[in-house]
């Protein structure tokens, strides 16, 4: 392997600058040509001279735009999973008649197991097939159509809102379940697009983009949340709730298509463009070039990031094994009484703002704080570590208990900090191998290598929403 000793200071020292929160380009351009990357590189580069001469990120723009990106990448999922109570009253059958509880718990009692489980199959398909078409599709036309699907699918979501389905609650159920499979799969396709493109920036954009998905899902609990405070219909309260994402998706559009009129990404575009060229034009005869322009090697990326993506798999698996489908069950012990707090917000602030606050929080410290390097073996031990979160979440007041009576954690304050410490693991732990991966390996690979390490993310949550349903089914 190419991992010798002289190789593994020079790619934690690339890291030194950002630590310390210099983003200057030029400094950039510096550290990556400094890089293992650089190292595996041809010789005689291709790349014209005014391209290895970066122009600044006027205003951030760039960085705004990749962070809107993050935002809207699971800003689909975050809002489906978040719209609890108005799922509760479409699949309750009741909007004519209120209290019929049997119908309710037929449907309902486990539908964010379901919703999350048709989520992450059609999620690993669609980033296989991102992986197989890095070459033969243009980033371009992969972004827009995968956003076009999603803002179809979440405007007839919005129409659906005023109609009354209370005699097809079943046929309602199954559709809802097919356009979160379909805006999974055209979620992740565009996630992995985007974090492909990015692995051509520096890392500052790519953690950008990271910390906007956990910005889409503190935006969507707070407006759930809000949702709550001021509704006083249903209805009223989801139909805003979704014009709002629709709105936003909309919004990603604009600012994607202004993407290539900047000349800090123009840059950045150009050298991946120039690098590839260069590849190609080494390639050899005409058969190998045409294997190399398909699809892009898989032995080498996985030799360069194997323990990088098993690291983003694992944190993920555990994320999700808990939440939302743990953490959204555990109730106030309190709950008898008539207080606001321990009824009604008490879930929606502890379990889904509270994780998505901290989520943020560990994925923006990754801007400023990178430590563990991408070849240290403390990031999976850190990693592994995390499997406690699991059974802490278990023995706090998670109801209904129908197999683990005992409640060890009888404080409203656990779930607090459990979920503290899940959101922050989760997105520092999280980001730091999902910045580095498209850093180790040659520039001609940062795009496929960033949809492997998307892949390894979403493989992550297909396995952890499957054990959480087993989590469920044994408290």
């Amino acid at each position: 392997m190419d991992g010798t000793e002289p190789v593994q200071p020079s790619v934690n020292s690339s890291y030194v600058p950002n630590a310390f929160g210099n983003y200057d380009a030029s400094e950039d351009e510096e550290n990556e040509d400094e890089s293992p990357s650089a190292s595996l590189l041809p010789k005689h580069s291709s790349v014209p001279l005014a391209v290895r001469y970066s122009p600044e990120d006027s205003y951030n723009l760039v960085y705004i735009i990749f962070f809107l990106m993050g935002i809207g990448s699971l800003l689909p999922w975050n809002f489906f999973i978040t719209a609890k109570h108005y799922w509760l009253y479409k699949l309750s059958n009741n909007t004519h008649h209120s209290g019929n509880e049997d119908q309710r718990s037929d449907l309902s009692d486990y539908f964010e197991s379901y919703l999350a489980i048709a989520s992450t199959v059609p999620s690993v398909l669609c980033l296989i097939l991102n992986y197989v078409l890095v070459n033969r599709l243009s980033s371009n036309v992969r972004i827009l159509l995968s956003l076009f699907v999603i803002l179809l699918v979440f405007v007839v979501t919005t129409v659906m809102v005023k109609v009354d389905v209370s005699d097809c609650s079943v046929e309602f159920f199954i559709g809802t379940l097919a356009s979160v499979a379909v805006v999974s799969g055209a979620s992740n396709l565009f996630s992995g697009s985007v974090f492909g493109i990015s692995g051509h920036f520096p890392m500052r954009i790519s953690q950008a983009l990271l910390s906007g998905q956990a910005m889409g899902g503190t935006l969507s609990a707070v407006a759930s949340v809000l949702d709550l405070a001021v509704a006083k219909d249903v209805t009223n309260s989801a139909l805003a709730y979704f014009l709002t994402a629709d709105v936003f998706i909309l919004l990603c559009i604009i600012t994607y298509l202004l993407l290539p009129k900047l000349a800090y990404s123009r840059h950045y575009m150009l050298a991946a463009t120039c690098t590839s060229a260069a590849v190609m034009s080494e390639g050899g005869g005409a058969a190998g070039t045409a294997s190399r322009v398909s699809v892009p090697p898989l032995q080498p990326i996985l030799r360069k990031t194997w323990v990088l993506g098993l690291s983003v798999f694992y944190v993920f698996c555990i994320s999700i094994m808990v939440f939302p489908a743990v953490s959204s069950g555990i109730q106030s012990v309190h709950k008898d009484s008539v207080s606001p707090w321990t009824t009604t917000y008490f879930v929606p602030l502890t379990s889904f703002l509270l994780y998505n606050v901290a989520d943020f929080c560990g994925r923006q410290a990754t801007a400023w704080l990178q430590v563990p390097g991408p070849t240290s073996r403390v990031l999976p031990a850190l990693v592994l570590c995390r499997s406690i979160m699991v059974p802490l979440f278990m023995f706090c007041n998670y109801q209904p208990r129908d197999h683990l009576h005992s409640v060890l954690f009888t404080h409203d304050a656990y779930p607090v900090v459990f979920n503290c410490l899940l959101g922050l693991s989760n997105g520092y732990l999280g980001t730091l191998p999902m910045i580095y991966g498209p850093k180790v390996v040659p520039r001609e690979l940062a795009e496929a290598t960033g949809v492997v390490m998307s892949f390894f993310l979403t493989l992550g949550l297909a396995v952890g929403s499957a054990f959480s349903v087993l989590i469920v089914h044994c408290i």
